[in-house]
């Protein structure tokens, strides 16, 4: 008996170990990547408190040197990562087969993402988590350096998501700009809308123009059929290499991310304030995660179908658990399949045409946050965006969450993205990343929700095509 039991306990713990294992290799980089944001807290905050005055501008920016370079590598590689991906997720899709099945899907996928990111931006305006409690409105709108109307910035936004030069939108983008008239003292400032108007091209990625460009050519190759396949093949196979190229990159995560904290923390003026902004940041991004995936999906769900959800959403546990569990959509797909078919009586045409789709192009949790994060980054740094910048957020998290679909930790990557786009410091993303490693499962989990709800909705309005077809695959 003796012996016996020694075995069983000797197997429990080779179970237990090999799951260990198992556990840490599949998410050791995140592990490691934590660990090199609470390394660099302590170092930033050890170097902060060694000295009474405070670190120099040259200073800070030794300690942050290595953080920079990581960063820029990472800049390196947004357009040729995320715009091949989007083509190739976009032009992959087989519009003229699924017919109204796969227009229902993409039109529930695009507009629930577009609702997360309202909303998402609506939070994080009303509850302002990256102002101090002390500046209130003190930092007025810093974005308006520029003499410009409001009409000027939406069409200036409008004109750059029809870039005359795709080449040029890789480097520049366009801005209007109001010359201020020269009057006499006994004369009167004529209205803004009396002043000259001019124009200039700054130094800045038109991500908008690529996007919209790409957007098309991925709908272009979709409609072209066997014509359409070299192209997109080629993009795919751009998007792969690129893939491998970013997954070299984020393995020096740990290291850059370290230092780029330090180097941040020595900047900061009131480290406690700072790290209150986080707390605020965080419960902002839960409440929008939560809205969205226990209000407004499930009320849709209710809407379309005219039954309850409690039981369909029930029946997903173990697909949640799973995309908590590994941080990744693409990952929980299987598990989600099955759920759906086994539990909810999804019928499997639509589960593996829907779903594949989904975790492609469907990342409300990863849009909201990215909607969020962009407009905390610019609270933080006294910014209060302009109503272009805002819409500008909104179209750019919507396209990279699709772009970043099956990219490796693709929040460092789109994050950038966003923040680049409407010229906010991409070196505050940083500070974001130490929350990161959490809310990245919560988001991924919303992201499963809405694919298993969406699932259901074009179940039940497919249920006539369903039953004219034998087979929709």
């Amino acid at each position: 008996l003796d012996s016996l039991l020694q075995e069983k306990i000797h197997k429990m713990k080779s179970t237990v170990g090999l799951r260990a294992k198992k556990v840490l290799k599949s998410n050791g980089l995140t592990f490691a990547t934590l660990l090199g944001v609470i390394i660099g807290i302590i170092l930033g905050v050890s170097l902060k408190a060694s000295r009474e005055e405070d670190w120099t501008d040259r200073e800070a920016m030794y300690v942050g040197y290595i953080g920079k370079l990581f960063l820029n590598m990472l800049k390196s590689v947004i357009i040729p990562l995320i715009i091949p991906s989007l083509i190739a997720a976009i032009g992959g899709l087989d519009l003229s087969l699924s017919g109204r099945i796969g227009l229902r899907a993409i039109v529930y996928y695009m507009s629930t993402t577009v609702f997360a990111v309202i909303l998402g931006i609506i939070l994080v305006v009303t509850i302002r988590p990256g102002v101090g409690a002390d500046t209130g409105d003190a930092s007025g709108d810093q974005t308006t350096k520029r003499n410009v109307l409001t009409s000027d910035t939406l069409m200036d936004l409008l004109r750059n998501c029809f870039p005359p030069n795709i080449i040029q939108a890789a480097l520049q983008q366009y801005q209007t700009t109001i010359i201020q008239p020269v009057v006499a003292d006994n004369e009167t400032m004529p209205a803004k809308e009396l002043w000259k108007m001019g124009n200039n091209w700054t130094n800045s990625t038109n991500i908008l123009g690529l996007v919209v460009f790409s957007i098309v050519t991925g709908v272009a190759i979709a409609l072209s059929g066997e014509d359409g396949i070299p192209l997109l093949r080629f993009f795919e196979s751009i998007s792969i290499v690129m893939m491998k190229l970013t997954g070299w990159i984020i393995t020096l995560a740990p290291v850059g991310v370290c230092f780029l904290i330090a180097g941040q923390i020595l900047e900061m003026d009131d480290i406690a304030e700072e790290f209150r902004k986080l707390g605020w940041y965080f419960g902002t991004v839960l409440i929008g995660l939560s809205i969205h995936g226990l209000i407004v999906l499930p009320l849709l769900f209710t809407l379309v179908t005219k039954t309850m959800p409690f039981r369909f959403l029930a029946n997903m546990g173990n697909a949640y658990v799973t995309a908590f569990g590994t941080a990744s959509s693409s990952a929980t797909l299987p598990v989600t399949i099955q759920t759906l078919e086994e539990k909810n009586g999804v019928d499997p045409r639509i589960t593996r045409f829907v779903l594949p789709i989904g975790a492609t192009i469907n990342m409300d949790g990863t849009a909201l946050y990215e909607a969020v994060a962009a407009i905390f980054i610019a609270q933080m740094s006294g910014i209060n965006p302009s109503l272009g910048q805002i819409i500008a957020i909104c179209i750019t998290a919507t396209a990279a969450s699709i772009g970043a679909a099956g990219i490796p930790q693709a929040g460092l990557v789109t994050m950038v993205m966003v923040l680049d786009t409407v010229g906010l410091p991409s070196e505050s993303v940083s500070i974001i990343l130490s929350l990161d490693w959490l809310l990245d499962r919560f988001r991924t989990a919303i992201n499963v929700l809405g694919d298993s709800i969406g699932a259901g909705i074009v179940n039940h309005l497919s249920q006539k095509e369903l039953e004219d077809r034998k087979s929709v695959v």
